[in-house]
């Protein structure tokens, strides 16, 4: 299995990637919402606040994950959110996702990102370092369907102190459906 960080050319295989899966585990109409979200990312987010990572297999695309900036007003931290994430179905279960994710951060960490938060399930991304959050350790941009959900760690060796301010995050995650 090979890493990368991903480019723009990578376009079509990631979204393909990702409405596959999501098609799979949750219905059509949710694999097209992820589709559409993981094309806007790739298109509409300036260069400095994406960070996209993929995990190959020779020649296919297992893995994808995709961070985008997190700003808090009264904050001089860097958080990037991880939202979303797919492994390819028949790739699921072999740890492919702990280790893209395990690439990903110490790519984050040694760029200087000092806070990675996703929205997902604890119990995988506890896995990796994820613990859950309040909305008083990191208010959220968009109210939470499940707030149990809302999960994040420091990557700069220091304790997760709460985050100041309020969060937007890029144009792509606008979408409330998604929260």
């Amino acid at each position: 299995m090979e890493f990368f960080n991903a480019t723009g050319a990578d376009e079509p295989q990631l979204v393909d990637l990702f409405e596959r899966v999501f098609t799979v585990s949750e219905g059509a109409e949710e694999g097209g919402v992820i589709g559409r979200l993981v094309r806007n990312l790739m298109r509409d987010t300036p260069p400095e606040d994406i960070h996209i990572f993929t995990g190959f297999e020779k020649a296919d695309l297992v893995g994808g994950a995709i961070f985008s900036r997190l700003a808090y007003t009264d904050d001089p931290r860097q958080v990037f959110i991880l939202s979303p994430m797919a492994v390819a179905t028949e790739w699921q279960g072999k740890g492919v996702g702990q280790a893209l994710l395990n690439h990903a951060l110490t790519v984050l960490r040694s760029g200087g990102v000092d806070v990675a938060i996703t929205y997902g399930d604890p119990a995988f991304y506890s896995k990796v370092g994820f613990k859950v959050l309040s909305e008083a350790d990191a208010a959220s941009p968009l109210p939470l369907s499940l707030p149990g959900g809302w999960i994040g760690q420091s990557l700069n060796g220091a304790t997760l102190a709460p985050l100041r301010g309020r969060c937007t995050c890029v144009p792509a995650l606008r979408d409330p459906s998604i929260w």
